[in-house]
């Protein structure tokens, strides 16, 4: 099982290069991810994060190094998770500079799961941010990200489970003016992903995707290998 998922991941890069290929845009990025969470024992708070270490090409020429955490909590009888958290992101630019700049941000979240009949994984996941970035005003983003899992092999998402995974996010800025005479325009960004997983454990996953960017400027390619675990 193990050898058809890799098989399976390494046949998705492959179409993935060829694709992006015939597109006449920057080349193909990487993303490299943990996801973590964990729960206070038995209580409705626990803590969640994320570190991404995201390059322009497949390595070395820094894209984003992302670190990232919060506080969660979920009501008793509600299917719903809210956090509190705080990023740290340091941006590179495109090519051979190392100039890198800065931001801080904090943000809150709403992330309401639910299941579509036996096999369908349905998550939606609201977020509202405050960013301070380098050499900007203070500036707010809006961000929707809707998220299906569907298994393959077996009907849950449980230790050696294949999985297809899907999401698609869009983002919205809050402020239009960032300083200094600039703007950026009310539609910031969306995201388009899909993916093979594998659940290594009930509570470790494995992801191998390709993800596509989408901003008024550029329609960017980036491969995501991603791990997800839960403590």
């Amino acid at each position: 099982m193990k050898k058809l998922f890799v098989s399976a991941v390494l046949f998705s890069l492959f179409i993935s290069f060829s694709a992006n290929a015939q597109i006449d845009e920057d080349q193909t990025g990487a993303w490299y991810m943990y996801f973590w969470n964990t729960d206070f024992g038995e209580s409705q708070w626990g803590l969640q994060g994320d570190i991404q270490y995201r390059n322009w090409d497949l390595g070395g020429d820094l894209e984003q190094l992302l670190i990232r955490g919060g506080l969660t909590y979920s009501p008793k009888n509600a299917d719903v998770k809210f956090t509190l958290g705080y990023g740290n992101i340091t941006s590179g630019e495109f090519g051979d500079s190392n100039e890198t700049s800065g931001e801080s941000r904090i943000y809150q979240e709403a992330l309401l799961p639910h299941k579509i009949s036996s096999r369908f994984y349905l998550t939606h996941r609201f977020r509202y941010e405050q960013r301070w970035v380098e050499n900007q005003d203070f500036r707010t983003r809006y961000r929707y990200n809707l998220f299906l899992n569907i298994p393959l092999n077996q009907p849950n998402l449980n230790k050696d489970a294949i999985y297809i995974a899907l999401y698609n996010e869009l983002f919205i800025n809050g402020e239009r003016g960032i300083g200094a005479g600039r703007s950026v325009e009310l539609f910031d960004r969306n995201r388009f992903y899909s993916a093979l997983g594998y659940a290594l454990k009930d509570n470790l996953k494995l992801q191998g995707g390709y993800m596509t960017q989408t901003t008024d400027d550029v329609s960017k390619g980036q491969i995501q290998l991603s791990l997800h675990h839960t403590f």
